[in-house]
């Protein structure tokens, strides 16, 4: 869940669902776990079934933002688990490896799942992870970041390149996608 209460003037509290899905092994609990706890697991297991943290966060306009995020199983054989949580899922971060590309043609189905499942107006921001990987070794990189900024644009997805392993704008698509759930319940 992505709890959001300010505590400014008599601003009211809200409960929100927000979501980290994509193909396992793309990096989602290692941007969860740094944004959480600025740590990486130390032994990486696949995420079975669905898990969550919380962090409390000051929003940009004033007030804070206490978010739970959940961490999404990426196999198949959990997928009928993960689509029931989508259910009130108003923010999801969409992941994939920037190193593979089969993760990135995955991303349309994962987009499907979303629709057909969270709340109408979910926010959602694309985010290609494992930026450190073709910082390193330009020649590893198997997903364009025009071929991937063009499917958000076409999509309505917000989009940015993240690294989990130097930090690398984890901050900001957390942040971000938290400042947009922000601002569409507050239409």
């Amino acid at each position: 869940y992505l709890s959001i209460s300010t505590h400014n003037l008599n601003t009211a509290f809200m409960a929100h669902n927000s979501k980290l899905v994509g193909d396992a092994t793309v990096g989602k609990t290692h941007l969860l776990s740094r944004y959480t706890r600025d740590t990486l697991p130390k032994t990486p297991q696949p995420t079975i079934g669905v898990e969550f943290a919380t962090r409390t966060v000051p929003l940009a306009i004033g007030g804070t933002v206490k978010a739970q995020i959940w961490d999404t199983a990426g196999q198949e054989r959990y997928r009928a688990i993960t689509s029931a949580h989508y259910r009130r899922s108003v923010g999801a971060l969409l992941v994939y490896d920037i190193t593979r590309r089969t993760t990135f043609l995955n991303v349309a189905k994962w987009l499907e799942d979303l629709k057909q499942n969270a709340e109408p107006d979910i926010v959602v921001m694309l985010v290609g992870n494992k930026l450190d990987l073709v910082e390193k070794d330009p020649e590893k990189r198997e997903v364009p970041f025009d071929v991937a900024a063009n499917f958000a644009q076409e999509n309505g997805l917000f989009f940015s390149e993240a690294s989990a392993v130097t930090r690398c704008n984890v901050k900001h698509i957390f942040e971000h996608l938290l400042q947009e759930v922000y601002n569409q319940k507050m239409k």
